[in-house]
Order: structure tokens, then C-alpha cells, then sequence
């Protein structure tokens, strides 16, 4: 086990520990570690076929929510509103306060982790079928082949 520590003035104090041991330890099987700016994830028992997928879904969280969260801004189901239908809402929200506007759902974040969570099932399910594993592995095999040439 380590000790971190922070000068404070002119004593050392303890901030943090830090044990390897239990930091480094996983449990069997594939586990995906993903470093992305500001967060670490840390997949245990995935399908080692599947870590591309997984650490891609991974890495584009962050895009997918602003897409979804732009797209899905509240808009007016008729534009221009009327006079008339701009008067109730006022008196609407004076009955009912500004408590009357806010809403709560999960975050686009959340709605994405989801996604990607139902998306690694799936793709788990899916492989389950030994015709489907087969031409997965063959894909796999091409991609290989062609990023290497790619890389070079």
C-alpha cells in the first residue's frame, strides 16, 4: 500500500492510498480498460471479439449525447403560437409557479451508456449462433489484415 501526501504549509499530511494489489486485480477473463480525457472505464468479463466495438462505444459516448441532446431539444408543435395560446401559458405558469416547467429524465449520457450496454447484449447474443461467429471471425480476420496494410 501507498501513501500519497500534500505539503501543507511546512507538514506533509495524508491525502490518498493507493494498494497495486487491489487496483490490479481482475477477475477472469477479458477485461477492457478505457482511457478517454477526464474518465476510466474499466469492463470486466467482455467477449474479447467484441473489445473494438465496446471501447468504440466507449470513446463516442461523449459525440452520441451531444447529437442526441441537440436533437431532441423541446420544440413547439405549432410555431407561430397564437395570442391567444401565448396568454395560457402565462396564466398557466402563473397558477402553477415555475415549478411547472421543470422536468426530469435521465441525462443523454445515461440514454447512451444504455444504448451501448443493449448494443454489447445483443452483439453477445448474436454470436451465440455459430454461423454468425464464423463470418464474424472472418470479418475480423480482413479488418486485421487490412489495417496492417493500412498502417504500414
Amino acid at each position: 500500500m501507498t501513501t500519497f501526501y500534500k505539503k501543507v504549509g511546512r507538514k506533509y499530511v495524508p491525502v490518498a492510498e493507493y494498494d497495486r494489489e487491489l487496483t490490479n486485480s481482475y477477475e477472469y477473463g477479458a477485461t477492457l480498460v478505457t482511457c478517454v480525457r477526464g474518465m476510466t472505464s474499466r469492463r470486466d468479463k467482455i467477449d474479447p471479439a467484441f473489445a473494438p466495438m465496446i471501447a468504440a462505444g466507449e470513446f463516442a459516448k461523449d459525440a452520441i449525447s451531444t447529437v442526441l441532446m441537440n436533437a431532441s431539444d423541446l420544440k413547439p408543435t405549432k410555431v407561430p403560437i397564437t395570442e391567444e395560446q401565448r396568454e395560457a401559458w402565462e396564466n398557466l405558469t402563473q397558477a402553477f409557479g415555475e415549478e411547472m416547467h421543470m422536468l426530469q429524465w435521465p441525462s443523454f449520457r445515461e440514454a447512451v451508456d444504455a444504448g451501448v450496454d443493449a448494443m454489447r447484449r445483443e452483439a453477445n447474443i448474436t454470436l451465440e449462433n455459430p454461423a454468425v461467429k464464423k463470418a464474424y471471425d472472418q470479418f475480423m480476420l480482413i479488418y486485421k489484415l487490412t489495417k496492417e496494410t493500412n498502417d504500414t
